[in-house]
């Protein structure tokens, strides 16, 4: 698993002629940051940066957000039509939406071209929902019913009790949502025409497929390899950082449902 992520953090850090002969394996050849400097000098990658980290905080933001709304609603038993909108979610899970359908559904909602295209159409997971689901079945009932005796009414028990309750799943949801918006690839090509919008993902597609390095200045020619490999670190390395940050959170929520009886 190791071993092509080491050969490209290598190659990122190689000379491009050493890389175009093939010498690079795992360790540097010809120590260089020139290709780091190509990359962090390109006024594109910092726009389509801005937009990743944009994407990806609001939309895991108001996934979290809505999914822990519609979870706790599913996990109340006496909720009328429950069981309706249960099977719903699962379908969702084993049938997923056509593309083409998708697509006329969100250009009809004139979120073409938009960035609201690559949050609205993915907002809940119907996984991350059955995982909220079953947590929130796990809070006692006795915590909400002692809430609504001192006059809670729903939204202040889901906000006061609930969530603060809820920070395990919560963290681990979140993680799911946030590296699923950062490496979101699909919708981006589907749905924005305007370059201005494009995400980190695709402008490294651009610069893998359509060989686009060249944009970076003439004298990197020789190391559009290397300008390659030194992008795919800057695309891979924030989301990486944010694992060691709530890793114990993140174990805690990945228990969930583990165990039962």
């Amino acid at each position: 698993m190791l071993v092509p992520y080491l050969n490209i953090l290598a190659g990122s850090f190689s000379g491009g002629q050493a890389i175009l002969q093939g010498k690079v394996s795992i360790f540097p050849v010809n120590f260089t940051l020139d290709h780091y400097l190509a990359v962090l000098k390109n006024k594109a990658i910092w726009k389509a940066f801005g937009v990743t980290i944009w994407v990806t905080a609001a939309g895991t933001f108001l996934s979290l957000l809505f999914t822990s709304l519609m979870g706790y609603g599913l996990s109340k038993s006496h909720l009328k039509g429950r069981r309706l909108m249960m099977i719903m979610v699962i379908i969702t899970m084993i049938f997923p939406a056509p593309l083409i359908p998708t697509y006329l559904v969100v250009k009809s909602f004139g979120l073409l071209d938009t960035l609201s295209a690559l949050i609205i159409p993915g907002l809940i997971s119907a996984f991350n929902l059955v995982i909220m689901i079953t947590f929130f079945k796990g809070i006692p009932e006795g915590l909400t019913d002692a809430a609504t005796i001192d006059g809670c009414d729903e939204f202040n028990t889901f906000g006061r009790i609930i969530m603060p309750l809820s920070l395990p799943s919560l963290t681990t949801i979140g993680l799911f949502y946030a590296v699923g918006y950062w490496n979101g690839y699909m919708n981006a090509i589907m749905y924005l025409r305007d370059p201005g919008l494009f995400t980190l993902q695709v402008k490294l597609r651009q610069l893998l497929v359509e060989n686009d390095a060249g944009s970076m200045g003439a004298g990197m020619l020789i190391s559009i390899e290397g300008i390659r490999m030194a992008t795919i670190i800057v695309a891979t390395v924030p989301i990486l950082f944010i694992y060691p940050l709530i890793q114990k959170h993140f174990i805690q929520g990945a228990m969930i449902g583990s165990v039962k009886g």
